[in-house]
């Protein structure tokens, strides 16, 4: 077997193994108001606050002001990234245009341009770690990470061998310029609210 047979072998029994486990947690009785996603083989509930949500809200009104109605973006949506059993349900996520599902039914990684997570208390250190390690591997061009805890954002750019190149640390109330990234808009944070 080739080393190419193998990966290819390792994401088929990632993605069915994913798979498995997103049918159980359909079928249990998760609240109102968490959100599930598997993060290094890991199930995570968290809740969803105003403040996460006021974000999340922001952000995706900001993309889908730039790009149209016609824009795939997605929030809480299922995307499988490389690594162990890597199912992420980005608080924001656009694909590129032309993406369309994989002959399994699920959105490709490979697809997306674009990510923003909103940092919850019990998950930053997701956010922070294995969840930007993936996105860098799977050369998603621009993520970013709002923290209402420090009243900051951090944009990461250029992903290069598991990491990004570059960080860029943003304070709430300041515009983040992505006018230079495949956003092409000034973010406006000034309505982000704290916790």
């Amino acid at each position: 077997m080739t080393v190419l047979e193998d990966r290819i072998a390792m994401a088929d029994a990632n993605t069915q193994r994913l798979d498995e486990w997103f049918e159980r947690l359909e079928r249990m009785p998760v609240p109102e108001g968490f959100r599930v996603e598997i993060v290094g083989g890991n199930v995570h509930m968290t809740p969803q606050r105003d403040t996460h949500w006021g974000i999340i809200f922001d952000i995706a009104s900001a993309v889908r002001e730039e790009f149209g109605k016609g824009v795939r973006l997605f929030s809480d949506v299922r995307i499988d990234f490389p690594g162990h059993e890597n199912g992420f349900c980005p608080d924001v996520a656009k694909l590129r245009d032309g993406a369309a599902k994989d002959e399994t039914g699920h959105w490709r990684h490979q697809d997306v341009e674009f990510v923003a997570e909103v940092i919850s208390e019990g998950t930053a250190a997701n956010d922070y770690g294995p969840k930007k390690a993936a996105y860098a591997t799977a050369e998603v061009p621009l993520y970013l990470i709002a923290d209402p805890y420090q009243g900051r954002c951090f944009v990461y750019t250029n992903p290069k061998n598991g990491d990004y190149v570059t960080r860029t640390k943003v304070d709430f109330g300041d515009d983040i310029d992505l006018t230079d990234t495949v956003l092409g808009l000034t973010l406006r944070t000034d309505g982000f609210p704290r916790d």
